[in-house]
């Protein structure tokens, strides 16, 4: 069975969306920004799930399973997040990372 698109191709995809999501964790002082780069992780991880179920073992699909529980996870953990960023903003007034000293007090 000939591929169109080589695996490498994604992989290489997969990789540029882990390290901008890695970068953008560690650069960010926004709350959602650094959301956002946690999602670009995880999605990195989905792409390298199904690519390695279709290239390696066509024939089953726990690769896709993997992805789908994984994207389900991405998503609670992406409305549990968000509902503590809004709390925070109305306690401090701001989703910067820095301020987030000001809850101690």
């Amino acid at each position: 069975m000939e591929h169109i698109i080589p695996m490498e191709y994604y992989l290489v995809v997969s990789s540029i969306m882990f390290f901008a999501g890695i970068y953008g964790f560690i650069t960010r002082k926004n709350l959602i920004a650094v959301l956002i780069s946690v999602e670009l992780v995880l999605t990195s991880t989905d792409i390298n799930f199904a690519v390695f179920n279709r290239f390696l073992f066509p024939q089953h699909l726990e690769g896709m399973f993997f992805t789908l529980f994984s994207i389900g996870v991405s998503a609670a953990e992406t409305a549990v997040a968000i509902a503590i960023i809004i709390n925070i903003y109305r306690n401090i007034k701001s989703t910067e990372v820095r301020n987030l000293k000001n809850l101690k007090d």
